[in-house]
Formats: structure tokens, C-alpha cells, sequence
């Protein structure tokens, strides 16, 4: 079997790099699988992950059978994130070993677990979501005006009045301080 390796550290300071990869060469030597696409990454989890992303180009391409991390928060951005990557993992046949908390996706123990990771994405996204609709109900209650700010229909009779006196759209957009798009539009 052909495996990706995927060592991430958050900051160029932490110094388990070396560390990850050992541990997943060996790992990979010992089920004999050929490590073919070892990744090193520098990079928080909010942050773009471009390497991460060729890993997973690389298994839709079939020319990976599994990837292997060292622990599932080098991995996933949020549970959530985690629970995603691993089902489009699974649905092209690519498996996921995660060394640090003994997930094997290829066995069937290991997709147990996946499935229970599932649920606590789940449970997450839904606290999360309870969380947001507190926040705004209290936004709501000290009497904050939520959504978009004004539009650019209140300019509207500027912009008709510059309109009539022969000012070009583009003259009206920076007199008033809105984009031309806006102008047009309400010249419409």
C-alpha cells in the first residue's frame, strides 16, 4: 500500500517535526506499506494548508491507499473539519491511520470510532449554533441593530440630482462614495 505522511506543527519554534515523521516511517515500515508523499507543514489550523491539500488531490488520484498522521489535531482544523476529510477519505477507499490515538480507519474498530467522531461533530456544530443565537438574541436585547449596514439607497437622491446636473457615473460614485455598480444600479 502507498502512504502519505502528514506532519503539521502550528509555529516554526515547535520542534516535533522529526518527531512525527520517525514515528510514521516506522509505523509505515512496519505494516510495509511504501511511504510515498512524506508532507511537512508549517501553519496554524485556521490558516490555508496547501500541502495538506496536495495530500488530498494526491488520494483522489488514487496514487495514495492511506494517510498517516501522528495525531488527529495535526490533521483536522475542528471536529468538524476532521469528520469531513475522513468520510471523503473513506468514500474513495483511501484509509487513515492516526498513531497518537491508535485510529486505524482501515480496520473496522477504527471506523466505529469514525462514526462516533461523527456524532461529537455533530454535537459540536449544534452547541456552536445554540451559542450564536444567544449571542444574538443578547445583541437583540441591549438594543444593537444587527445585519448589513445602510445600503447605498440612501444616497439615492444625491445621485439623481448629480445625475441631472450631467455628472458622469464614475464623477457621482467618488463624490458620494459609493461604487459605480451602486450608482448604476439605482439610476435604473
Amino acid at each position: 500500500m502507498n502512504a502519505g505522511l502528514y506532519a503539521r506543527v502550528s509555529t516554526h519554534d515547535q520542534q516535533t517535526l522529526p518527531l512525527q515523521l520517525n514515528a510514521m516511517r516506522a509505523y509505515v515500515q512496519k505494516q510495509r506499506w511504501t511511504p510515498l508523499m512524506p508532507v511537512q507543514e508549517v501553519g496554524s489550523g485556521a490558516m490555508p494548508r496547501p500541502k495538506r491539500d496536495a495530500l488530498l488531490k494526491a488520494a483522489h488520484r488514487r496514487e495514495l491507499d492511506v494517510i498517516v498522521v501522528w495525531r488527529l489535531d495535526r490533521w483536522g482544523r475542528s471536529l468538524a473539519d476532521l469528520v469531513v476529510t475522513l468520510k471523503a477519505l473513506h468514500e474513495l477507499g483511501v484509509g487513515f491511520v492516526s498513531l497518537t490515538e491508535a485510529l486505524d480507519l482501515t480496520m473496522p474498530s477504527g471506523r466505529a470510532m469514525a462514526g462516533m467522531l461523527a456524532v461529537l461533530a455533530e454535537f459540536e456544530r449544534a452547541i456552536i449554533r445554540a451559542r450564536v443565537h444567544a449571542g444574538l438574541a443578547q445583541a437583540r436585547a441591549a438594543g444593537r441593530i444587527l445585519g448589513r449596514p445602510p445600503s447605498a439607497a440612501q444616497h439615492a437622491p444625491d445621485v439623481r440630482a448629480l445625475f441631472a446636473k450631467g455628472l458622469s457615473q464614475s464623477d457621482i460614485a467618488r463624490r458620494v462614495g459609493i461604487g459605480r455598480t451602486s450608482v448604476r444600479c439605482l439610476l435604473t
